[in-house]
């Protein structure tokens, strides 16, 4: 295998040269008005007058926010599954798979070549930043293990598949990459989640691996089960890959999982670099350190809207863009993209740590938040408060979820229950108190509503159910949700749900 390490070395300091002389604004509107150019002779382009928009403002006047719901009634549904010419002007040969974190119906999100380009062109310029961070890199002088979910495209009609995104990725892989990606594709392409991460646990063994790409949840567990590989073969005491020099988290919030991954790369000198990858595009990667922002992808072909959360649900909020955005505000994201979405609340909410270049953290969901009882605490909030528990009796959280408890009589208080997975088991009963105390301290001290229900006596202190090492795991499986890119629900609002998850544990406790 050839390294192309230091071609890419040099391409990826063009590319970052290139980065630090883009104005950002000029980019935006070009980028805008080149889509809205090339969908013009579509049907959506058509109804919103397209060929006449020349400015942000003349698109926001024409084109209302939409969600995915009125994007598919008004346009996908009666073309399903091809979309050609309904919203982007090509035939759209894949549909991403897509059903949020909270579990509503599975989404067909379209992705045309244009969006392949746009995917790819993010991957580089992941590539450019670990470089610029690790000068010394060997990156190609050994393979990246995918852990993605199944690669196993569905046919939906003549040149249209569907399935999940990494399994897109997979299928689109130019083919001198093959021999850089682990694992083999017909490894890949098996569902059951279980047998494949112990096929590609072992497999993994005697490969260099040099890049590890996934959800942190399931990468701990398949380095858990490499590590015991290497300890009964013998190798007691080396790192699970001794080669590594870069992994890639995304999908869910880190700090949960940072302490467990310093210790397990400890020495190594690992880069942990964030990404922002969704369905409807490759939105940002971190290039900088970790709590620092994640760059918005400005040139590959999306083009970013922002409306205070607070303004989402009025009949015509202000539309921010990237000349005026602030930061320290927690805005609800809106793309418009190579892919036929336009003005598309995609349901996640980012708050801006820097607008030149624009850097952003990923603070929650617009509909994933908890606020049962007006205590609006924000995903990001409930992260941070999780993060600060474990450090305060030295615990690693694996996973979690919150849902608040509703008073059966009307004069029992509210709350929330945290049920949470300790990875070296339930710590006792000091500790957890512990525990609850500084999650609800670090939470009364971010948000001033839940520390005025708390002071009032209306919200009591939260509730921490310890559960054994496994058990979301084996939730997962139950609801047919185990690995690739499935999430552990972290706020729970669905009782049905919540139901579920408490009668899973209780049946597993029997």
């Amino acid at each position: 295998m050839l390294d192309i390490t230091p071609v890419l070395k040099l391409l990826a300091a063009r590319r970052r040269a290139q980065l630090a002389r883009m104005d950002v604004c000029a980019v935006q509107e070009r980028t805008l008005l080149k889509l809205v150019a090339r969908a013009a002779e579509t049907r959506f382009g058509k109804d919103h007058g397209f060929a006449s928009i020349k400015s942000v403002a003349d698109f926001q006047a024409r084109v209302p926010l939409r969600t995915w719901d009125t994007m598919w009634s008004d346009y996908f549904k009666a073309s399903f599954p091809d979309y050609a010419n309904v919203s982007w002007p090509e035939r759209t040969p894949y549909l991403a798979l897509s059903s949020g974190t909270t579990g509503a119906r599975t989404k067909h999100v379209p992705v045309t070549e244009a969006m392949n380009r746009s995917n790819s062109r993010a991957g580089f310029d992941l590539v450019a930043y670990h470089f610029a961070a690790k000068p010394h890199s060997r990156l190609f002088d050994g393979k990246t293990f995918i852990l993605g979910g199944s690669t196993k495209l569905v046919p939906e009609a003549r040149g249209v598949w569907s399935g999940d995104l990494s399994g897109i990725a997979v299928k689109r892989m130019p083919f001198w990459a093959r021999s850089y990606a682990f694992p083999k594709q017909e490894h890949a392409l098996i569902a059951n989640w279980e047998e494949k991460a112990e096929l590609m646990a072992r497999n993994s063994l005697d490969e260099k691996i040099r890049a590890l790409t996934g959800t942190p949840s399931w990468m701990l567990i398949l380095l858990e089960r490499v590590r015991a590989l290497r300890d009964a073969r013998g190798e007691r005491g080396l790192a699970a890959y001794p080669d590594l020099e870069l992994l890639v988290h995304g999908g869910v919030n880190f700090a949960p999982y940072r302490a467990r991954f310093e210790k397990l790369f400890a020495g190594l000198g690992v880069d942990m670099r964030e990404v922002y990858p969704a369905s409807e595009g490759f939105i940002a990667t971190a290039d900088r350190l970790y709590g620092e922002g994640l760059r918005l992808n400005l040139d590959h072909g999306l083009f970013f809207e922002f409306v205070k959360l607070e303004a989402l649900d009025k009949p015509n909020p202000r539309r921010h863009w990237i000349a005026n955005v602030e930061t320290d505000v927690n805005y609800a994201l809106v793309m418009s993209t190579c892919a036929g979405l336009w003005a598309y609340v995609i349901g996640d909410t980012v708050r801006f740590v820097d607008t030149s270049p624009p850097r952003i953290l990923i603070t929650g969901r617009t509909t994933y938040w908890l606020s049962a009882f007006g205590e609006h605490l924000l995903a990001e909030q409930i992260e941070t408060g999780v993060a600060e528990a474990a450090g305060a009796i030295g615990a690693d959280v694996t996973d979690y979820s919150v849902s608040a408890v509703f008073p059966e009589t009307g004069n029992e208080r509210c709350g929330h229950v945290y049920v949470t997975e300790f990875a070296g088991g339930a710590p006792d009963h000091v500790r957890l108190e512990t525990f609850a105390k500084t999650l609800d301290a670090t939470l009364r001290h971010m948000v001033n509503d839940y520390d005025y229900y708390r002071k009032d006596g209306r919200i009591v202190l939260p509730e921490v159910r310890p559960v054994a090492p496994g058990t979301f795991a084996a939730w997962m499986k139950s609801r047919g949700k185990l690995g690739g890119q499935n999430k552990v629900p972290r706020i729970i609002n669905d009782p049905e749900l919540w139901g579920n998850l408490l009668g899973f544990i209780s049946t597993r406790a029997r």
